[in-house]
C-alpha cells in the first residue's frame, strides 16, 4: 500500500452522497474535492441499483487511481471488489467486519463505524485498519438511521482503548473540525459542509486548510 493511501495519513475523508450534491454527480463532487485536497473518497450511495453503481464506481477507481488518493466504497462488498478498490466500509448492521475482511483479502483498507470502545475492540479484533466513529453533531441529513450525537467527547474513551486511526463522522464543518481533532480524532468525514456547498473544490480546500 503506498504512504498517501494509508488510513493514518488521511485528514480529509470526503463521502459522497448525490441527494445532496444539488444536481452533481459523484464522479463531479469526487474530482472537485479532490482538486481541493481530499484525501480520500468514499462511494456511497444506498439507492442505485448495482449496475448503475458498478458503473459509478468503474469511473470513481480511475478518478483516484490518477490521483493516487483511495477509494473507499461504502457497504457494497460486490462493488468494491469488481471495481478493484482500495477498500470497503461497514457499518454495526451490514456484512460483519471479520467477513468482510476475509473477503477483501490482504492489502485491502477496511474501515468499522463505531459508537463504543467495545465496538472499537471487536472491530480492531476483526481486522479493521480505521474506525469511522459518530455520529459526533448530527448525521440525520444524510443517514437516516444514524443514532443521536453524542459531541466529541464520544472519542476520548475509544482513542484510549484502541489503536486504530480514528475518522469522525457526523455533522462536521469547518466551524467545529477542529474540536474533532483536539478531541482525539485522525481525520474527519465530511459530506453536507463540502458536497452541498457553492463551490466545492473551494470548501474542500478551506476544510483541509483548517486540518
Amino acid at each position: 500500500m503506498i504512504d498517501t493511501i494509508r488510513p493514518e495519513r488521511w485528514r480529509l475523508y470526503l463521502v459522497t452522497d448525490e441527494k445532496l450534491s444539488r444536481g452533481r454527480s459523484h464522479l463531479e463532487v469526487a474530482e472537485a474535492a479532490i482538486r481541493g485536497g481530499a484525501d480520500v473518497i468514499q462511494l456511497r450511495d444506498k439507492t442505485a441499483d448495482s449496475g448503475t453503481l458498478y458503473r459509478v464506481a468503474v469511473a470513481m477507481r480511475k478518478l483516484t487511481l490518477e490521483a493516487k488518493i483511495p477509494l473507499i466504497v461504502n457497504d457494497r462488498l460486490d462493488i468494491a471488489l469488481a471495481v478493484d478498490a482500495d477498500g470497503l466500509h461497514v457499518g454495526q448492521d451490514d456484512l460483519p467486519a471479520s467477513v468482510a475482511r476475509r473477503l477483501l483479502g490482504p492489502g485491502k483498507i477496511l474501515g468499522v463505524s463505531t459508537e463504543t470502545p467495545q465496538e472499537a475492540l471487536q472491530a480492531e479484533k476483526d481486522g479493521a485498519d480505521y474506525l469511522g466513529v459518530g455520529p459526533i453533531f448530527e448525521a440525520r441529513g444524510t443517514k437516516a438511521d444514524a443514532g443521536e450525537p453524542k459531541g466529541p467527547a464520544m472519542i476520548a474513551p475509544i482513542r484510549a482503548k484502541c489503536r486504530l486511526p480514528i475518522v469522525a463522522i457526523g455533522g462536521i464543518k469547518a466551524g467545529n473540525a477542529r474540536s474533532v481533532l483536539e478531541a482525539g480524532a485522525d481525520a474527519v468525514a465530511v459530506i453536507s459542509d463540502i458536497v452541498a456547498a457553492d463551490d466545492i473544490e473551494q470548501a474542500a480546500r478551506r476544510m483541509k486548510r483548517l486540518l
